[in-house]
């Protein structure tokens, strides 16, 4: 059996982050409107004060939402760079491969033509 001892990296948070169905519906929320503050973040989920705070905090953590002070309240503001930095790691070069293959196929067909 072989066992790997692996820091976590910045993509292991933000998947992490991005694996629980209430912290993508935290994000979603961001996304329709930005800058919310806690208060309104937990009202549209069925879950105490204290739940919604964890999962903000492991967004905050893989950089996916930043908090700031306004005053006495803190806003929530969704940030999409890591998002697109794994999107551009995980997706990208994957679809490249299966667009280059129907370009292929595309040119050998026009040349059989």
């Amino acid at each position: 059996m072989v066992t790997y001892s692996v820091a976590m990296t910045a993509d292991d948070l933000v998947f992490r982050a991005l694996a629980d169905p209430t912290r993508r519906f935290l994000l979603d929320l961001l996304f329709q409107r930005d800058g919310r503050t806690l208060t309104e973040l937990e009202s549209e989920l069925d879950m105490t004060r204290f739940g919604v705070m964890k999962h903000l905090r492991v967004l905050e953590d893989a950089g996916l939402v930043v908090a700031r002070r306004s005053g006495r309240e803190k806003l929530h503001f969704l940030n999409p760079i890591p998002i697109q930095l794994i999107h551009e790691r995980w997706i990208d070069k994957y679809r490249e491969r299966h667009a280059s293959a129907l370009m292929n196929l595309k040119t050998q067909l026009e040349d059989m033509a």
